[in-house]
């Protein structure tokens, strides 16, 4: 296992925040594109009060999917700088690619498929601890399905409950809800997705010999990486805030809180039991499914394709970039 200078390490963990940055700067749209496509509040304030509940998640949410980041999906023992490196820079340039197109892709597959991609390129596939890698692909599929179906029913319980209200009070009192849905996901978005980060800073300070006591999340690792995709989230991506909250379907205050709702319940479950999943897949299907709820041709589903083909490009399109990095790096090593 090859080791680094200290300045080294302190650039490669500032490439990495670096990553959480550009994460909440992607992501953003997930906190905030229901609540900002419902008029509920200004963009500028939204990304402001989505920002907050992501930095307090680690308050909340305890480190397992930081531990199935760091240790879970390759080997620790080969983890190295050019790894490290090589998965980070594969989940950036898909992500500035993406970004680019307006395309909400997932920011957590892509780097998931950039360590893969680094890892395979030094070791091989016995690299790979499988379970935890299908735990996480399973989840690209679960996810946006739990949150179709969540954001469905609670679609459902809301039109029953208020079936004889008139549609102003019924806006009105989803505009006040909104304030809270909007809170548990952002909450949601900070506990999983910077949780990534901090296994892979984790996992390179163990490579490195600067954990004491086995391998664990120092807290000021994690202090460090929400403040990162807090002021990611902060900066706002208007791109992807358009795709997700007018191109897949037109939302009302209601359809916002039942899919904020049932995007945050997913989030909390997942973060729960330590699977990294994406905030972009599950709140993409908990918007399809209200759209859907109301009738079927009211989702955009030419939009929805072009979404779910990015989905299935992520993480083999930055794992076959973080390999390329690895080499470069290890060439230069």
């Amino acid at each position: 296992m090859s080791t680094i200078t200290l300045t080294h390490l302190y650039l490669l963990i500032g490439v990495a925040l670096l990553f959480d940055f550009l994460n909440g700067l992607h992501d953003a749209a997930n906190s905030i594109a229901t609540i900002v496509s419902t008029r509920v509040l200004k963009p500028q304030y939204a990304v402001a009060w989505a920002a907050f509940f992501n930095f307090i998640a680690f308050m909340v949410f305890g480190l397992s999917v930081a531990q199935t980041v760091g240790s879970g999906i390759v080997d620790p023992k080969i983890v190295d700088p050019s790894v490290i490196f090589g998965a980070l820079m594969g989940a950036i340039a898909w992500n500035v690619f993406t970004w680019l197109l307006g395309i909400p892709s997932s920011s957590s597959h892509a780097l998931i498929g950039g360590l893969l991609g680094a890892g395979i390129a030094k070791a091989g596939t016995d690299a790979v601890i499988f379970a935890g890698f299908a735990k996480t692909t399973v989840a690209i599929f679960i996810s946006p399905t739990i949150g179709f179906i969540l954001a469905l029913t609670l679609m459902l319980i809301f039109s029953w409950i208020f079936v004889r209200s008139t549609p102003g009070a019924v806006d009105n009192f989803f505009r006040y809800m909104q304030f809270a849905s909007a809170s548990l996901y952002s909450l949601g978005h900070g506990g999983n997705d910077a949780q990534k980060t901090m296994g892979i800073i984790a996992v390179l300070l163990y490579s490195q010999g600067q954990l004491e006591g086995g391998f664990h999340v120092p807290f000021w690792v994690v202090i460090t990486c929400q403040a990162a995709m807090g002021l990611g989230t902060l900066a706002g991506g208007w791109r992807i805030v358009h795709t997700m909250g007018s191109k897949i379907t037109r939302l009302t205050p209601m359809q916002g809180c039942a899919a904020e709702t049932g995007g945050a319940i997913m989030l909390f479950m997942a973060t729960h039991y330590g699977i990294p999943v994406s905030t972009t897949h599950t709140i993409t299907g908990a918007i399809v499914g209200v759209g859907a709820s109301k009738r079927f041709s009211a989702v955009r589903w030419n939009v929805a394709k072009d979404i779910v083909i990015a989905w299935f490009l992520t993480m083999p399109a930055a794992g076959l970039i973080g390999a390329t990095f690895y080499w470069i790096a290890r060439s230069f090593a």
